[in-house]
């Protein structure tokens, strides 16, 4: 029915007959088996239907919630068997009739988040009678129906550590025909309000109903009155048939292909900008090699004091050079003690470099002494 929640399990048993039996008798429910599920004539499924199966030992879950606009629309699935000892598969297909209900929508809807389940065991039909018992014990309506139940990990949660047996969470929206609760009320009074901002349990007197087995975040309740909902309809173009209307044949271009003249594009790509290279580098060379001045006509506009100057400068830095030229000691005289007390000459620290000095670094410091 739409607006109530579609639960079908894929029992491993019923496609174990269609595979070889397994060589050693009673190890046959040992095989690893895994389904594919998808609506045929496609690679997927139903937006409305989902499917979980957590291991190759465990049986898969198809569930979902159809809505009004699926309502007459035969819908049949592909299930296709794998067993992955033997590679081997088996299909079924499994039609889906969606029915109208009098009763969809329920007009108040409840959705809880129960932290200590994962959402194939709140799909068990014992533990979601369960839970929607506790519900109708504190709600008290007259129909009571589950409308869907979602994983936390589709609505963004985080996969849980393996460690003290966490579970993922999971939402589930039940719909009734009469108004909340006090009870259910009480999640939404201001001292409540202000605990879950403070991420403190809020105080909810039938919350023991539920404790022993469904550990329910209170904070995370959301009441839905469609009565006072505003609908907005949006006018959608009519999507059509999706076949494409005839336009005439398809023409394709002709085999002969008009020439075309690239001596434009071979003018504009290459030929230009080669020419104003060619211009650039001429004018370039021009300045640097033909319009030198010379170091004749130089000399000849700069004043003599400044020529002797430059002629003195530059002949005794030649002077220096050859003088530094002779002499083979690794260190500077300056460095090393020449003079003592007694006006005795002391030997450098490296006598045999001293020896080669053909000359001092300054000619007058021969025969001076220190007093």
């Amino acid at each position: 029915s739409a607006g109530v929640l579609f639960v079908h399990v894929l029992e491993r048993e019923h496609f174990k007959g269609e595979f070889p039996p397994y060589p050693k008798p009673g190890d046959s429910s040992n095989d690893p088996i895994t389904f594919n599920t998808n609506l045929m004539g496609y690679p997927d499924r139903p937006g409305w239907l989902r499917y979980i199966q957590r291991t190759s030992h465990s049986d898969g879950v198809l569930y979902g919630s159809p809505t009004a606009e699926h309502v007459g629309k035969a819908t049949i699935i592909e299930i296709i068997a794998y067993n992955r000892r033997t590679f081997e598969t088996a299909r079924h297909n499994l039609v889906i009739n969606i029915m109208s209900t009098e009763e969809y929508p329920l007009p108040y809807q409840a959705e809880f988040y129960i932290k200590n389940m994962n959402v194939e065991e709140m799909l068990a039909s014992e533990v979601l009678g369960d839970f929607l018992g506790a519900v109708k014990n504190v709600w008290q309506p007259e129909r009571l129906n589950a409308v869907n139940i979602t994983s936390a990990l589709d609505r963004g949660g985080r996969v849980p550590l393996p460690i003290n047996n966490l579970k993922e969470g999971v939402y589930v929206m039940v719909g009734a025909d009469v108004q909340f609760s006090s009870c259910l009320r009480e999640v939404e009074n201001s001292q409540n309000q202000l605990r879950c901002s403070q991420e403190m349990e809020p105080v909810i007197s039938c919350d023991k109903k539920f404790r022993a087995q469904f550990d329910i975040d209170w904070c995370k309740i959301n009441l839905v009155d469609i009565t006072k909902m505003i609908m907005i309809h949006s006018n959608r173009p009519d999507p059509g048939t999706g076949v494409l209307p005839d336009i005439g044949g398809y023409n394709p271009p002709p085999e002969s292909l008009k020439s075309r003249d690239f001596f434009a594009d071979f003018l504009i790509t290459l030929a230009v900008p080669s020419a104003v290279a060619m211009v650039l580098f001429s004018v370039l060379g021009y300045s640097m090699c033909c319009r030198r001045e010379g170091v004749d006509k130089r000399n000849m506009q700069t004043p003599d004091i400044q020529l002797v100057h430059h002629s003195s400068i530059q002949k005794s830095t030649k002077e220096l050079r050859s003088m530094s030229k002779n002499r083979e000691i690794s260190w500077p005289l300056s460095t090393l003690p020449v003079f003592s007390q007694s006006e005795e000459v002391v030997p450098p620290i490296h006598p045999d470099n001293y020896e080669t000095t053909s000359m001092p670094l300054m000619q007058t410091q021969t025969g001076w002494g220190v007093q």
